[in-house]
Formats: C-alpha cells, sequence, structure tokens
C-alpha cells in the first residue's frame, strides 16, 4: 500500500520522465543533448545565489535561479561558438566545468553560514525526490505537464526543422524561434527535474530514454512514445527503490534504472539491436555459403 506522499513523489517522478522522454528526444535527434547537460551542471550555482540572497529554500525562487544560470550557459556556449575558433564540444566543456565549479564554491559557502546545513541544496546534486514537499511536487507535476503539452504542440514544428530546415523555412517556419523555444524548454525540464534527479544526473534523464528509443524504430511518433514510456518507467522504479531504503539518493537510481533500459534495448531491439544484427549476419553468411555451393554444382 503506498502511502499518500509516497504516492505523489511516485506521480510526479512519471510526469517527469515523459516529460524528459519526450524533450529529450527532440534534443537528442538535433544534437543538443550535450548543450543539455552543460545546462544541468550550470543550474547550480544558479540555485546556490537564489538561497544566497533570498536565505530561504523556497522552490520557486531557487528554480528562477537555476533557470536563469541554465540559460546564461547555453547563450555563452552558442557566443563561444560563434565568435572563437573553439568546437561546440570545447565550448560545452568549459562551460560545464567552469559553472559546476562556481556552483560547488557557492554551495560550500551556504554549508558554512549560520542554516546553511539545514538547507538541504546538496540534494540538488545527486536529487532527492522522497523529501520533497506536497507543494513542490505539484510545482514539479504542472510544470512537467506544460513541457508534455509543448512538446505535443509543436510535434510537426520541430519535426519539420529538425529532418527537412531548409523546407521548413521554404514554407514560412520561423526555424531560429522554433530552435530556441527547444532550447528554452529543454532549460525547463532541466530546472524541473534537478530536484528530484540531481543536476549531474539530469542531463542522463534527457539523453538515456531518447537514445534507447532510438533501437526500436526510425518513426518520430514511435521513438517519442517508446523515450516517454522509458522515461516514466525509470521514474516510477527509481522511486519506489530509493524509497525501500531511507537516504538512497533517488538521481543515481533513477538513471541506473534508465541505463538498464538502455541495455536491454541496445541488445533486444528487433531490428536494431545487437542480437538482432548478429543473426541478420549469420543468416546472410548462410545465403551466401548456399549460392556458392548451387554455383560451384
Amino acid at each position: 500500500m503506498l502511502s499518500g506522499n509516497l504516492l505523489w513523489v511516485l506521480t510526479g517522478a512519471i510526469l517527469l520522465g515523459v516529460a524528459a522522454g519526450l524533450n529529450g528526444t527532440f534534443a537528442f535527434l538535433q544534437k543538443q543533448s550535450l548543450v543539455g547537460d552543460a545546462a544541468a551542471h550550470a543550474a547550480l550555482p544558479g540555485i546556490a545565489l537564489a538561497y544566497l540572497i533570498f536565505e530561504k529554500k523556497d522552490l520557486p525562487i531557487l528554480m528562477i535561479g537555476a533557470a536563469i544560470t541554465a540559460a546564461l550557459s547555453v547563450y555563452m556556449i552558442q557566443w563561444i561558438v560563434n565568435h572563437s575558433k573553439l568546437k561546440a564540444d570545447a565550448a560545452i566543456g568549459l562551460i560545464l566545468s567552469v559553472f559546476f565549479g562556481i556552483g560547488i564554491v557557492l554551495i560550500t559557502i551556504v554549508n558554512q553560514s549560520g542554516t546553511g546545513n539545514q538547507s538541504g541544496l546538496n540534494d540538488f546534486i545527486f536529487g532527492k525526490a522522497a523529501t520533497m514537499a506536497k507543494s513542490d511536487l505539484i510545482w514539479l507535476s504542472g510544470s512537467a505537464i506544460l513541457i508534455i503539452l509543448m512538446c505535443l504542440l509543436f510535434f510537426k514544428e520541430w519535426k519539420l526543422m529538425i529532418f527537412d530546415p531548409i523546407f521548413a523555412k521554404g514554407i514560412g517556419l520561423p526555424v531560429e524561434r522554433l530552435r530556441t523555444l527547444l532550447t528554452a524548454l529543454t532549460v525547463l525540464t532541466i530546472v524541473t527535474g534537478i530536484q528530484a534527479v540531481g543536476v549531474i544526473l539530469m542531463a542522463a534523464m534527457l539523453i538515456i530514454p531518447a537514445a534507447a528509443a532510438r533501437f526500436w524504430s526510425s518513426h518520430l511518433g514511435i521513438i517519442l512514445v517508446t523515450s516517454a514510456f522509458f522515461g516514466a518507467l525509470s521514474g516510477a522504479l527509481g522511486t519506489m527503490i530509493s524509497s525501500i531504503r531511507t537516504g538512497l539518493s533517488t538521481g543515481p537510481i533513477i538513471v541506473l534504472v534508465a541505463a538498464a533500459l538502455f541495455l536491454i534495448s541496445y541488445f533486444l531491439a528487433p531490428t536494431r539491436g545487437l542480437l538482432s544484427k548478429i543473426r541478420k549476419k549469420r543468416s546472410f553468411k548462410r545465403q551466401r555459403i548456399a549460392q556458392e555451393v548451387t554455383s560451384n554444382e
């Protein structure tokens, strides 16, 4: 029998998994997954600064701080790529490490302050959904529902933008604005999930379900549904497992479940899985041998 609070946590984790699976698929196909990783790490200094300024752990205020620094990191990555000879991977690595380093320093300052040890900001590093208040979970669920609705609303536009941007521009779609909107939604997804999963591992919730779903189909609609399912299942199982033992961080467990689903997909997917490819290669070899034997006769 699930307790009332655990039921709220479970619902929030499932909605977060669906939101991350949907939004992560678009980011993954647009090859923006690592930008999401940088934004997730860059959210930490925003959380710490918001706490230092307002001196209270009010989730909406902390999330606004996280969104500002996460969005700033994405802008700085684009600025570096456009105004220097550094490529995107180098710019992402630079911004990720600098922002995360600043965040760790600020968290240390918070912990050394008068009420810092009771602030609970360390939970944002690895996530701890089980300790979230009901009001926090309501905010998380509402934000996740908004992300899901936005992904469904702009499905056709983002599909065209990703697979045929020239045609999208030709029919008058504002491609750059659509890219900006997708990036903003990615930042919102990260900000929504960092208390449950943590800033270090939130990017995994964007990448792993989408990467696992890619093994099962080539059709975007099926990939989106599969990714959302994997995200929801990871959130649900990770939350249930972490609730069994007190003190077990939720984020790492959710990511481990997602990684297990990825491995299952990698090996067992019917068309793109490793075992399927091995069977096809063996079948092809047998056919070639049979053809050679027939030709020799």
